[in-house]
């Protein structure tokens, strides 16, 4: 078998073979069906709710889509200025770490008790859990270029955008890619956090009204809908990695 197909079929088997079990332990009461909906149930749920679900989704994905975006700029500029600048590196790294280890669930509250209960503290939390890792990603990156080609290039009068351009960037790139898939799943998570605590609409909003209704299966849809909406954008950025980093696949392949 080919290492592509390979790669293929083994999670989609082992995908399969979950919802059968899942499927098991519901169909032979093991389990309440109050307590864990049955596949079938939740996909009947996900079909009798599609519309309302549909608006839900637009919401959050417009939220997490700004987020996502201001906050990859934010980690951009922060990770170009940590590697042009050693005492902005020594100053924000530790900063920027402790800010990860406060948990998403206690900001949004401040947030919202500050900002209102709009869009703007939905985006600010996606911001602050989606700079990290792009931040982190590309400065470590920037920080793998072999000094000997930066010094290579210096003795050919390089400026420091020419080495940022054509040796720190390109050598980056994979970790860039790397902090945005990371980024991507956080920037739909929070966006849903954060629904919890207030909102007219989105999938959080959706997931709290059908919680205290005890409509499980919706529960369970809208989780299936949060966890493909995840995956949906770890596979537009690796095809944006396969288009602006083509060797790397190239390498991949060849190894």
């Amino acid at each position: 078998m080919h290492l592509p197909s390979k790669k293929r079929l083994v999670p989609a088997v082992a995908v399969v073979v979950l919802l059968i079990v899942w499927q098991a332990v519901c169909s032979f009461g093991l389990v309440p069906a109050f307590m864990l909906p049955s596949p079938l149930n939740v996909m009947a749920a996900l079909l009798r709710d599609a519309p309302l679900i549909a608006g839900h989704m637009l919401t959050t994905l417009v939220e997490a889509a700004v987020g996502l975006a201001i906050g990859v700029l934010l980690g951009f500029l922060l990770a170009i200025l940590m590697d042009r600048f050693e005492t902005f590196y020594l100053a924000v790294q530790p900063l920027i770490t402790l800010s990860q280890t406060v948990p998403t669930i206690a900001i949004a509250p401040l947030l919202v008790l500050w900002l209102g209960y709009g869009i703007l503290p939905k985006i600010v939390l996606i911001v602050l859990t989606t700079f990290f890792p792009v931040a982190v990603s590309l400065a470590d990156g920037f920080r793998s270029v072999d000094r000997d080609i930066i010094d290579l290039m210096r003795t050919m009068n390089a400026s420091d955008l020419q080495i940022f351009r054509y040796a720190k960037f390109p050598a980056a790139a994979e970790h860039l890619f790397s902090g945005l898939k990371i980024s991507a799943t956080y920037a739909i998570v929070s966006a849903v956090i954060a629904e919890w605590l207030g909102g007219a609409s989105g999938l959080g909003v959706y997931m709290t009204r059908v919680r205290k209704s005890f409509s499980y299966d919706k529960m369970f849809a809208s989780i299936a809908v949060i966890s493909a909406l995840s995956l949906a954008l770890m596979r537009l950025i690796g095809l944006l990695e396969r288009i602006c980093i083509p060797w790397k696949q190239a390498e991949r392949i060849e190894s």
